[in-house]
């Protein structure tokens, strides 16, 4: 069976530098989260998915980003301690200029892994394990979510001072 090592996460990164392959994820005042919506996103169609990347995006599977919208945690403060978790009851989301949808912050029952490839010197008879497995990729934590960010309800309008 074959098998890739997993690195737990380093405080430096082993990508190059603007090179990284993971989407923006969602960042919260305790850390990444998952979005979960209740419905879907209208996004205007590009004329290309790749327009305006060079070649080698291209062909490293880059693509045109498309924001959604702008994220509030009206409840947070950073004077408050960590163990407040008041501000998890109460976040918007506005999308667009005059749609704002409410929801809040929930701990997941199960911690998920972000994880990314680490590649590691080109394989070679020195590099291979002592079971014949090859070295040559390895996967590394990149980090931990532990929170969702749930948006149950239908949006409400807003004027477009308040929105993105």
């Amino acid at each position: 069976m074959p098998r890739i090592l997993l690195h737990p996460p380093s405080g430096t990164s082993t990508l190059p530098s603007g090179a990284n392959p993971l989407p923006q994820l969602l960042h919260t005042p305790s850390g990444l989260a998952i979005l979960e919506l209740q419905g879907s996103i209208n996004v205007p169609a590009a004329p290309s998915q790749t327009s305006g990347l060079t070649s080698d995006e291209q062909h490293a599977g880059y693509t045109n980003e498309t924001p959604v919208g702008r994220l509030a945690f009206p409840a947070y403060s950073a004077a408050n301690p960590p163990e407040d978790t008041a501000w998890m009851k109460r976040v918007y989301l506005y999308v667009g200029k005059h749609q704002r949808l409410a929801g809040e912050v929930k701990k997941l029952a199960k911690p998920l892994a972000v994880i990314c490839r680490r590649v590691g010197p080109a394989a070679d008879v020195e590099t291979m394990a002592v079971d014949g497995v090859s070295n040559e990729e390895e996967l590394e934590i990149a980090e931990i979510v532990r929170f969702k960010v749930i948006f149950s309800q239908r949006p409400e309008p807003v004027g477009g001072e308040m929105a993105v």
